[in-house]
């Protein structure tokens, strides 16, 4: 346990403690129109070694921050071993944070994770991560006038200053792009045939029957798509299941939201997933969907008129020939035949500009920005 004054930080290893994690973002939350709340459902899961593949192969540690009974903050501590192994960096992460707006429960939060952190030999503590850049990460920063889109995060304003003012640095800014659209562009049609025959490549959608086969697909694109960007870490096979597992329902339902590119041999050399913005309905069932969440977010589910593209990649040797477009095009009609009529794009690192080009083109713009963090952890004592 550790203390600043009358502030104690204590795992969440109980059951009660537990449940205070869960139930403090209610609070700091009340007033907030835009926050949309996470399925505590799926918030026990992530927590639940038994359930979440991530803690096979990494350690994470929640706590919480107490005052005269009252939780007052949270954070968890997360020590990414497959991180470590891939970028050959000694980093660990915090994330999960939530506080109320006072400098001392932060800095008391954020030590604690730090020394957990440091107790495990890591020199670097950053963050937030939930519990890396392939669940959801980084703190908004820009953008706090509407709600976030669906597995995208949010926060108050006030959390900047509280990481700032805690010795933090910026790592890495990322931005999301918002298109008030539905039409393609002329220059992508014009280019529509032209470049499918001199690509010699071809577009499809997720075929519903062979499931389990074309996730085997989306991994292995995924990783080979992914691998140089900032912070990436190659999901495992449980990880990419797990994940397909909690997007079936929603996926199985309008298959049109997962589109592959296939080379002349049928290969999948790239991938685009996007998702009807769930969270217009979710933020009106705060976190259940029982009993009566789940009709709330059915009723407005008729009625979704946005869409998030999460991914949209190519392995190397297929980048930079313009295939990017036929995704994009591809992603405008089967959004718009899904009454799709706005979207966004993101989130996106600040430096890629091979993708934020081409979106810009489209008539999109920057309207939220999020941003990672860095403190060096000092060698124990």
């Amino acid at each position: 346990m550790t203390g600043s004054r009358d502030v104690q930080i204590i795992p969440a290893d109980g059951k009660k403690e537990f449940r205070q994690f869960l139930d403090l973002p209610y609070r700091i939350y009340a007033s907030d129109p835009n926050w949309v709340a996470p399925l505590l459902r799926d918030m026990k899961v992530m927590f639940d070694p038994e359930k979440h593949p991530f803690h096979k192969h990494s350690e994470v540690q929640p706590f919480i921050a107490v005052r005269d009974g009252e939780t007052v903050g949270r954070i968890a501590a997360i020590h990414n071993r497959n991180h470590v192994a891939y970028h050959d960096e000694s980093v660990g992460f915090f994330g999960f944070f939530e506080c109320v707006d006072e400098q001392k429960v932060a800095n008391a939060l954020l030590a604690t994770a730090k020394e957990w952190l440091r107790d495990r030999g890591l020199e670097v503590i950053r963050g937030p991560a939930n519990f890396s850049t392939n669940e959801s990460a980084a703190l908004l920063v820009e953008g706090f006038d509407r709600p976030p889109t669906i597995m995208m995060p949010y926060n108050p304003e006030y959390y900047e200053d509280l990481i700032v003012n805690a010795g933090f640095q910026a790592a890495m800014d990322m931005v999301a792009y918002y298109l008030d659209n539905s039409i393609p562009p002329d220059f992508l049609l014009k280019r529509e045939e032209r470049l499918a025959k001199r690509l010699n490549v071809s577009l499809r959608t997720l075929r519903k029957e062979d499931f389990a086969a074309e996730l085997d697909r989306v991994l292995a694109v995924y990783n080979k798509a992914w691998e140089k960007n900032w912070g990436f870490v190659p999901m495992t096979d449980e990880e990419i299941r797990f994940m397909a597992h909690e997007l079936k329902v929603v996926v199985m339902r309008d298959p049109e939201q997962v589109i592959f590119v296939e080379n002349s041999e049928g290969v999948p050399v790239g991938f685009a997933l996007w998702l009807k913005d769930y969270n217009q309905g979710l933020i009106k069932a705060r976190g259940r969907l029982f009993p009566f969440g789940l009709l709330k977010v059915l009723r407005k589910a008729k009625s979704i008129d946005m869409c998030r593209v999460l991914t949209l990649g190519l392995i190397p040797e297929y980048r930079g020939k313009g295939i990017d477009s036929l995704l994009f095009l591809r992603i405008f009609r089967e959004g718009a035949a899904k009454g799709m009529t706005r979207g966004e794009f993101g989130w996106i690192l600040e430096h890629n500009y091979p993708m934020r080009k081409p979106l810009e083109r489209l008539g999109s713009h920057v309207y939220k920005r999020y941003r990672m963090y860095d403190m060096d952890i000092e060698p124990g004592v």
